[in-house]
């Protein structure tokens, strides 16, 4: 299944929500959303920096992606920004696929 990285900025509502929650039922209900959507949560961190929240989970496609991201985005208390990303042995089998890409100029 891909992976990605969601990475995330609370509104002032989403602050507000996570300190009447707190961090621990936070992390309980984005994991229920991945599952719901099909995928597997792996691991989730808060911070202090310009992103609020690091999510590193499993969906099912890009497609299931964009939506849960479409839907985070609606409900108005962050703002996300879904990336995918690879394991090593995923860019390894990118490495050996031959490409006919041709630089400019070549």
């Amino acid at each position: 299944m891909p992976r990605f990285l969601l990475k995330s900025t609370y509104t002032v509502d989403g602050l507000k929500g996570l300190a009447k929650d707190g961090g621990t039922k936070r992390a309980e209900v984005v994991r229920k959303t991945i599952e719901a959507s099909g995928g597997r949560m792996e691991s989730m961190h808060f911070s202090f920096d310009e992103d609020d929240t690091y999510v590193l989970c499993e969906l099912p496609d890009h497609k299931m992606a964009a939506a849960l991201a479409i839907a985070i985005r609606a409900a108005g208390g962050l703002r996300v920004r879904m990336t995918p990303v690879l394991t090593a042995e995923e860019v390894d089998e990118a490495t050996r696929v031959k490409s006919s890409y041709q630089p400019p100029g070549a």
